[in-house]
């Protein structure tokens, strides 16, 4: 436990770093590009799309009815925007999840390393080919874990619980092979991986609880549509921040982990050679 404190307050403080706030930027343009583009050319065949559907329904077509009647039109339309954003939300956190990984996980890992393990020796047990097959297909199983669980979100207790240990799941997926596939080698990095499952498992819940800041300020500023874009482009860009504090934890608890693993192998070696 206290290696999770030390790391989780170390982690804090490097987000605070101009160098990885500046590094934020960049898959927040990314993503902002292809978000407005969405907008631009799919939003209102989305919506129309999704409001035929919903009035196809003849227990919504009622309910809907009955809003009507009470003085809620325009609930129709907001309830179709509501349903779409709903369907992005989570293409959303994974575009930024694999933009972090991409793009300020080897920065993040790179600065950490120099500040605070300049010594310890790059055995380079990754490749960046090996990262990107291992991100993509965490993040496919997560996904399809998520549209498999959705109907389990409408149970109050299970959507505040399911969430998070899908998220978690996947960060500890993601950041834990990514972390490492610089400094380590392929078995350190199993053997890390193995040794520490319990504690990054519990990283990657706590950052999927953090990640769900993001999407309440989402829910809550969806109801006024019109500002959809920013709002999504404002949700994208607190994903990343999360994310990156993400990838800073797991990079200061798993270097650590790494550090003490090398620094007792002579240890072990040396009580061998004295049994025999």
């Amino acid at each position: 436990m206290q290696g999770l404190a030390d790391s989780f307050w170390r982690a804090v403080a490097y987000c605070l770093h101009p160098r990885v706030i500046a590094l934020s930027l960049l898959p927040l343009l990314i993503a902002g590009v292809g978000v407005f583009g969405f907008m631009f050319f799919f939003w209102e065949d989305a919506i129309a799309g999704v409001r035929a559907t919903l009035e196809s329904w003849r227990l919504i077509e009622s309910l809907l009815q009955w809003l009507d009647a009470m003085g809620l039109q325009s609930f129709r339309s907001a309830l179709s925007a509501l349903v779409v954003l709903a369907g992005v939300l989570p293409v959303v956190i994974l575009l930024s999840l694999l933009l972090v990984a991409l793009c300020m996980t080897p920065a993040i890992v790179g600065l950490v390393a120099q500040r605070r393990f300049p010594l310890l020796e790059r055995k380079r047990g990754g490749t960046l080919l090996q990262s990107v097959a291992a991100s993509v297909g965490a993040m496919l199983i997560a996904l399809v874990l998520i549209v498999l669980s959705m109907p389990l979100w409408l149970i109050p207790p299970l959507v505040m619980v399911l969430p998070p240990l899908i998220w978690g799941w996947l960060a500890y997926r993601v950041f834990g092979f990514d972390v490492l596939a610089e400094h380590a080698s392929a078995d350190e990095r199993r053997a890390l991986l193995k040794e520490h499952r319990i504690p990054m498992l519990t990283m990657g819940v706590i950052c999927g609880y953090l990640g769900a800041a993001p999407s309440l300020i989402w829910a809550v500023s969806a109801m006024t549509i019109v500002f959809a874009p920013f709002v999504v482009l404002l949700a994208i860009w607190l994903y990343t921040l999360v994310f990156a504090f993400s990838t800073a934890w797991f990079t200061h608890y798993a270097l650590a982990a790494l550090q003490a693993r090398r620094a007792a192998e002579p240890v072990v070696e040396s009580a061998v050679v004295m049994d025999v």
